[in-house]
């Protein structure tokens, strides 16, 4: 998802000694975080430690699925794309901003190329955000509000079918994204992010980039209308079915599971709107860098928790694998 302005704001963006040094330059700066030198080695080790706990808890709660065959239902096979997508956009993002961190901001230097790659990536971890989370809600109005025939609905070809629509509609939309980007000539250097993106890289750019902003608005409004008008629609129908349901445990389950999903789904967003809104004020950069981060490790960290604690299936594996491991300990 395009979480950067659309348009050419922030034309008053601080000089650097690598702009306009030459044209098509294939040696980028980023500003990335500004710290100092007291707070360099605490902020390094605590994004440090919040990448290798989006890594080890996202991977597990994988590997938990794919281990335990009682979990091999649509909606947590649907889930596993959320960790999929938690660890490709941070491993794209956090490594290269850790090792920046101990760096002077002079010498944070990365290729044209390996910037198009992590603008790529940093795009793709928003849409697919977006998409999945479309899918698992279509998976809950299945579950809820049409339960006799979910199960010849929801077959293993049809979370195959969602799961590609997911990640191709994904694909196709932030691939256009960065292609209207990279057909630019550049003539600056100087990336005013932590981290590269669309509305970075096309600010490199001395050309019109009108062509860029008119795609990036559009895919932005076509795809929150999709995504918030998906979830207003099959929330309110499943919201309908439980006032009009007498079944006290379908009620519940249906309680637990839907405010699982819009957890996840209000913090994704929430952390989305509040970096494109700091993106109208110039003034704010510094807030607008950090929350730009914690666009990405904010949902990335609460999305295991939250279906870690919510699943009573997880909840039971993860309770006997430590009840076993006692056992053994004990022995």
């Amino acid at each position: 998802m395009p979480h950067g302005p659309t348009g050419n704001e922030e034309q008053d963006r601080k000089p650097s000694l690598m702009d306009n040094s030459s044209f098509n330059s294939f040696t980028l700066q980023i500003e990335g975080i500004k710290v100092t030198p007291a707070s360099m080695y605490p902020l390094f080790f605590l994004f440090l430690f919040l990448y290798l706990f989006i890594l080890t808890s996202n991977l597990g709660i994988i590997t938990l699925i794919l281990v335990d065959k009682r979990l091999h239902h649509p909606m947590y096979l649907l889930f596993c794309n959320l960790p999929v997508n938690d660890i490709i956009g941070n491993t794209y993002l956090l490594p290269r901003l850790i090792s920046d961190i101990l760096l002077p901001q002079s010498e944070r230097l990365i290729s044209y190329y390996e910037c198009v790659v992590q603008a790529f990536f940093s795009h793709i971890f928003g849409t697919s955000a977006h998409t999945v989370l479309m899918i698992m809600a279509f998976d809950r109005y299945m579950a809820i509000c049409n339960p006799l025939r979910y199960s010849a609905i929801m077959t293993k070809r049809m979370v195959l079918k969602l799961t590609a629509s997911a990640w191709g509609t994904a694909f196709v939309l932030v691939g256009i994204l960065l292609g209207l980007t990279i057909r630019l000539n550049r003539c600056r250097t100087l990336i005013v992010n932590p981290y590269c993106d669309n509305a970075s890289l096309f600010k490199l750019s001395c050309e019109s980039v009108v062509i860029n902003n008119i795609y990036g608005l559009t895919f932005t409004v076509v795809l929150l209308t999709s995504s918030i008008g998906s979830i207003v629609l099959t929330y309110t129908k499943i919201t309908l079915v439980c006032l009009t349901s007498r079944n006290r445990s379908l009620n519940r389950k249906a309680l637990k599971t839907c405010s699982t999903h819009l957890s996840v789904y209000m913090i994704m967003f929430i952390c989305g709107k509040v970096n494109i809104l700091l993106h109208r004020f110039p003034q704010y950069l510094h807030y607008r860098n950090i929350s730009a981060i914690m666009f990405h490790i904010v949902p990335s960290s609460l999305n295991p928790i939250i279906y870690g604690t919510q699943s009573n299936e997880i909840r039971q594996f993860l309770s006997k694998l430590v009840r076993s491991r006692k056992i053994l300990s004990s022995q």
